[in-house]
């Protein structure tokens, strides 16, 4: 890969790991470490998915403000949502980061009200901010160095008069007059005033006790005296006396001494310049920060009245020289290589093929951005149990703007429409992935919220729609595909249609004849007798190495495992045939292990034996099918006509209903 030149001042891109975005920094400064490495002092940038829910909607809130004020051109849902990844948040963090992990630069502006939003869309690597973020207080705040650009903004200037017009305004009220150039003083006459004033005022200085502390010397006075606030006074005091230059001399020293005129340069103290010294180091030409954390005392007119009077002198001249001392032995720019590939890379030149270019993922998956099935290349992204994957440019639209270019499942929102891939059922790794049980955080999570009953009520027109719109729900086919979604409101409108001719004719109800509680604890009880304790034996290992039991028709159908005696029926004492869950005092007690659903690494597997496999042959297709649709049901199956032909009880462990072979 070429080498890329980045300088001062630059918005540059620094990856600080293969899956997560970009991180945007401004380059503050780039240093030279001892071990010859090249550090770059930068200044962070945040974007939505680094602040808090509370932070993106009170962002919300001041985006959807500037699109009213500004009346900005409507935009889509899509666009809103990738607006979101080019709106940054400044800061005033500062962090020092190593030169080789930049990669590419970008452009940052402040938005303002000439501004188009779309506009960032069309341009790559452009972002912009509005608001400051401060990570240590976690708070929003509006940036105070915004330009004012817009209507608002701009002055209103009147009609020009016509040469015929006379002006009615009054101009006292408008302005106020400070000097008259057309008054009968002289040039050389003005001078000699105003050197007398520097005279008074040096006089006045030696009177005063503050300023002789300040000014010890009588050439430091002399040029206090001199600087711009004295001929000021002198200049006002002229013109309140009609350019009278007795009446002037007598204003400059009344009866109680000589006038003193101070400006902010001699009403600040060494310490208090000093202060002011070290916050413009820190925060720059921001002086309402500057008056907030280091001069609280001093105000706002105050400080920035100081500042320009400190540029004259020789203290802003000295610290100007030692800064561009400072940048001549610090680096001005700096080159930077990428050669290290991409641990997310999917079929990485080099490593072993598996299934669709990647090892352990599915044929069949579609970019989870722009849903494309086809790429050159493949970029894992998300959790690794998700098995979700980017195509190349979705890749890099991920690592530059940190999201995706729609909304995904992973990100609150479902996909709906032509845009939702045909997927299959959910694997068990993505259901594990997706459940709060699967890491004891979200076991905790879940246990400290309170558990509170509720219940989902569906309203008559919903029944009454699922009656008169049966070809178009078909929930049937839909509690086989819970993970398709449904047009509700197609149903709804479908159904409004049919409602008024579905009224002509009398629906047919069915009723459905529920028992009496009675009956029903009765039926309980006939299928659920007591259990009796029997006296427990030897543990014995469920291992086929340790343990060669001879297999009957014990794993019918899977996971329904029954006794058969050669010598007839197993009877309890009652003189019942023994239920789910009995046993005869003669069995020993088998400890099965327990897998638990978010250790077990892999779905586990019921193999059925030969005895199983020849009764499942006597089964018809049908028959299979529908015993796999209803478990709950008994399974009556036709063997051929024994020697002695006998009704044989059979007792499933799954269900409460015997299971009957017949001839």
């Amino acid at each position: 890969m070429a080498a890329n030149m980045y300088r001062v001042g630059d918005y540059v891109y620094f990856e600080n790991s293969s899956s997560n975005p970009y991180l945007i920094r401004r380059i503050e400064e780039l240093n030279k470490t001892a071990n010859g490495n090249v550090e770059a002092k930068v200044v962070c940038l945040f974007r939505r998915r680094d602040i808090s829910a509370n932070l993106n909607t009170l962002a919300d809130s001041n985006a959807r403000d500037f699109e009213e004020e500004s009346k900005q051109p409507s935009t889509s849902e899509q666009q809103k949502h990738q607006l979101k990844h080019r709106e940054l948040f400044l800061s005033r963090q500062f962090e020092s980061l190593p030169a080789t992990h930049i990669r590419g630069k970008c452009n940052v502006t402040l938005l303002n009200e000439t501004d188009v939003l779309t506009g960032y869309l069309e341009r790559e690597d452009c972002f912009f901010y509005s608001l400051v973020f401060d990570p240590v207080q976690k708070t929003l705040l509006a940036d105070q160095g915004e330009i004012r650009v817009g209507s608002k903004y701009q002055a209103e200037i009147p009609d020009k008069l016509a040469e015929v017009d006379l002006d009615s305004r009054v101009q006292e009220k408008l302005e106020t007059k400070v000097w008259d150039p057309n008054n009968q003083l002289k040039d050389p006459q003005i001078d000699q005033f105003l050197v007398v004033a520097r005279a008074v005022g040096t006089f006045a200085r030696a009177l005063d006790c503050s300023s002789s502390i300040r000014q010890p010397s009588l050439h430091m006075s002399a040029a206090a005296a001199s600087r711009d606030i004295t001929l000021f006074h002198a200049m006002d005091t002229l013109q309140k006396n009609g350019y009278d230059l007795a009446k002037a001399m007598s204003t400059l020293v009344p009866q109680g001494g000589p006038v003193l005129c101070r400006d902010e340069m001699e009403e600040w103290s060494a310490s208090e310049a000093m202060l002011f010294e070290e916050a413009l180091e820190k925060y720059g030409k921001d002086f309402n920060d500057i008056r907030q954390d280091f001069l609280p005392w001093k105000s706002l007119a105050s400080v920035v009245q100081f500042y320009y009077m400190w540029k004259t002198t020789d203290r802003y001249i000295q610290q100007k020289r030692l800064k561009a001392a400072e940048a001549d032995s610090n680096l001005n720019l700096v080159f930077s290589f990428s050669t290290k590939p991409n641990p997310n890379q999917i079929g990485a030149p080099g490593s072993k093929p598996g299934m669709n270019g990647a090892t352990g993922y599915q044929k069949g998956l579609s970019c989870e951005s722009c849903h494309t099935a086809q790429s050159q290349q493949w970029y894992s992204w998300g959790p690794p149990n998700m098995q979700c994957r980017l195509c190349s440019s979705c890749w890099i639209y991920w690592k530059k703007y940190g999201g995706l270019k729609t909304p995904t499942q992973l990100e609150g929102a479902t996909r709906t429409g032509t845009d939702a891939p045909p997927r299959g059922h959910m694997t068990r790794q993505e259901v594990q992935g997706m459940s709060p049980f699967t890491s004891s955080a979200g076991r905790a999570k879940l246990l400290a919220k309170n558990r509170q009953t509720f219940i989902l009520q569906t309203t008559k027109l919903t029944r009454i729609a699922r009656r008169v719109c049966q070809d178009i729900l078909q929930s049937r086919r839909a509690a086989r595909r819970p993970y398709a979604s449904i047009n509700a409101n197609a149903v709804k409108a479908e159904c409004m249609i049919r409602l008024p001719k579905a009224a002509k004719s009398a629906m047919k109800n069915r009723t459905i004849p529920r028992p009496s509680l009675i009956n029903i604890v009765k039926e309980l009880a006939i299928q659920a007798p007591l259990k009796l304790k029997a006296p427990r034996g030897a543990p014995t290992p469920i291992n086929r190495n340790q343990v060669n039991q001879p297999r009957s028709a014990s794993a019918l159908l899977g996971k329904r495992p029954f006794d058969n005696q050669a010598g007839g029926h197993s009877l309890s004492t009652n003189g019942r045939p023994f239920a789910m869950g009995m046993r005869a005092a003669n069995q020993s007690v088998i400890k099965r292990q327990k897998v638990s659903q978010g250790d077990a690494p892999n779905p586990v597997v019921f193999v059925a034996t030969k005895d199983t496999r020849a009764l499942r042959k006597h089964l018809t297709q049908g028959e299979m099918r529908r015993a796999a649709r209803k478990p709950h049901l008994p399974v009556r199956i036709k063997l051929p006509v024994p020697a002695r032909p006998l009704p044989v009880p059979i007792i499933p462990s799954s269900t409460s209903e015997p299971i009957v072979l017949e001839d």
